[in-house]
């Protein structure tokens, strides 16, 4: 009815069909679990109900370092330029804020590395300087279906992109 099972050296009794949970999770997620990983994913997740909605448009979190006993961590944030300012004002209020989240002093510091503001935008306009010449080219269509079935191809077209 008992059976022995070895594992790193280990003895381990337990009943036949039934296992510890540790020994289900693969071992990355082990190690993951065990730096305590999934906060850094917690913060990720809820960044913008952490801090204010302002706040996460400036700046996200890109790494957390934390020691073994999970707190007094340092917080890397990347900074959109020329908003570092009001996130060097903001340092105690975020740190306040996500340190209440967790329910306990998580995070010690931040530190800021400045990003420049992603090429989204330039590309987004280019996008639509397309989809205005595609838009016209569809009006000067006479056939109705076949206007109205491009018109639907370039909004889902353009909602896919956004």
């Amino acid at each position: 009815m008992h059976s022995k099972k070895n594992n790193n050296s280990k003895s381990q009794n337990f009943i036949q069909g039934l296992r510890p949970f540790s020994s289900a999770i693969p071992r990355g997620l082990k190690k993951i679990l065990k730096k305590g990983g999934y906060n850094f994913t917690e913060v990720v997740d809820n960044w913008t109900k952490i801090v204010s909605k302002d706040i996460s448009e400036k700046c996200y979190p890109s790494n957390i370092k934390v020691g073994k006993d999970m707190s007094n961590g340092v917080l890397a944030l990347n900074v959109i330029h020329g908003k570092e300012l009001d996130i060097e004002y903001n340092k105690k209020n975020i740190i306040d804020e996500i340190n209440s989240f967790f329910g306990y002093n998580y995070i010690k510091e931040i530190r800021l590395k400045v990003v420049q503001e992603t090429k989204n935008n330039k590309k987004s306009l280019q996008a639509d300087k397309k989809m205005d010449k595609y838009n016209k080219k569809i009006d000067e269509i006479k056939n109705e279906g076949l206007k109205n079935s491009l018109t639907k191809l370039m909004e889902a077209f353009a909602n896919k992109n956004d």
